[in-house]
């Protein structure tokens, strides 16, 4: 009897575990569609041999080359099926304001597993007082999410944190070329206009610019957080210190080959499918 018992109290204990674990065939449902959605990051920007053009191919989300390793080619490993069915719907110079066109476009594609890196070109603006504000992100982003999950209620929506665009200067503010270029193409001057200067005014510009980038992805997380199928990286890309070589040097501005593929691999590790 003793061990009737024993044995009872044993099944009824796996029965239970079971119950708590999810299932083999739940753990292995990968998407077999996706859409990236987001700036020049997502358009792998002046990564190519030619100057000054998107390169989607290197894309940390849905491009293609083994040298980034992105999402989608770590999807491709797990399921076959998504072969083909990668598509990049983000925008050079996009802003928050235009990602619930992008992610109609994302419904209008019918997939399954979509990722958005936003607000790069918010905060990098020609002066602090033309960054959007904190409240007109959060409405922008808001309506975002209701477009894609009212238009693909089972997708599987991914927000990424913006990096942080002040370590951005740290790296470069000695660096003579990088001064010069970013003076002469006016490159996110909120932030590194008089890269050099102490000035209580610059520094507190400076400031405003990082608190801004904190903010935005307090956001991103507080909006992220009210909807099911929404997962956010837990600021993950954002508290990645990326190398001088991560930068590219036409523009002291854009990520190289090697930041894609680390905004790949930090991303990858924060998501659904570690």
């Amino acid at each position: 009897m003793r061990t009737k018992r024993r044995r009872a109290v044993f099944t009824s204990l796996l029965v239970s575990l079971a119950l708590l674990l999810p299932s083999a065939a739940g753990a292995a449902s990968y998407p077999s569609s996706m859409a990236s959605t987001g700036d020049s990051i997502t358009r792998a920007f002046n990564t190519s041999w030619f100057p000054y053009v998107d390169n989607p191919s290197a894309s940390w989300s849905t491009g293609t080359s083994t040298s980034v390793n992105s999402h989608y080619t770590r999807l491709l490993k797990l399921n076959p099926t998504i072969k083909s069915h990668n598509l990049n719907d983000a925008k050079s110079g996009a802003k928050m304001v235009n990602l619930a066109g992008q992610m109609q476009t994302a419904v209008g594609q019918n997939v399954q597993y979509v990722t958005a890196l936003m607000g790069g070109n918010d905060l990098c603006t020609a002066t602090v007082d033309t960054m959007t504000s904190v409240d007109t992100f959060r409405a922008q982003f808001t309506a975002a999410m209701n477009t894609v999950t009212t238009g693909l209620p089972a997708a599987s929506v991914y927000v990424v944190s913006i990096p942080n665009v002040y370590h951005l200067w740290e790296l470069f503010k000695d660096n003579s070329s990088a001064r010069n270029t970013w003076a002469s193409f006016k490159v996110c001057q909120s932030l590194l206009a008089n890269p050099l200067s102490t000035a209580t005014a610059d520094a507190a510009r400076r400031e405003v610019v990082r608190q801004r980038n904190v903010d935005f992805n307090t956001v991103l997380s507080e909006v992220c957080v009210a909807y099911a199928q929404c997962h956010f990286d837990g600021n993950a890309v954002f508290n990645t210190i990326f190398a001088a070589s991560d930068v590219s040097t036409r523009d002291y501005f854009h990520p190289t080959i090697s930041a894609q593929a680390k905004l790949a691999s930090v991303s990858w590790t924060a998501g659904y499918w570690p």
